[in-house]
């Protein structure tokens, strides 16, 4: 059965950075396209940004031009770098396929605050 794994959260400083990992085990995300999810206190669970197969990414806009999704498919693992994050991006972060759902992980905490 798959398993996904994140780590890498913790407290950060607005404007600070942080970088999450996640393991999808036994062999990767299946073919399907790896994607980062957040799920704020009281919020939906959202899509934050998703890697396709080709390599194209996708961001929303309110993590453009901060966030950046990459992948290391030897290890079955995808990263997600946080630059200059706010308290907006405060959350519990998780990653999955874009589509095609498998179970969800624990995920990681991120609490950006001074």
């Amino acid at each position: 059965q798959e398993q996904l794994v994140e780590s890498g959260g913790g407290l950060v400083q607005p404007g600070g950075s942080l970088t999450l990992s996640c393991v999808a085990l036994p062999g990767g995300f299946g073919g399907y396209p790896p994607a980062w999810f957040r799920q704020a206190p009281g919020k939906q669970r959202e899509l934050v940004a998703m890697m396709s197969p080709s390599g194209s990414v996708y961001y929303i806009d309110a993590v453009k031009g901060r966030f950046t999704i990459s992948r290391d498919r030897s290890k079955y693992t995808v990263f997600l770098q946080m630059n200059n994050v706010n308290p907006n991006d405060t959350a519990v972060y998780y990653c999955n396929r874009a589509y095609g759902e498998v179970p969800w992980g624990q995920g990681t905490q991120v609490t950006v605050s001074s």
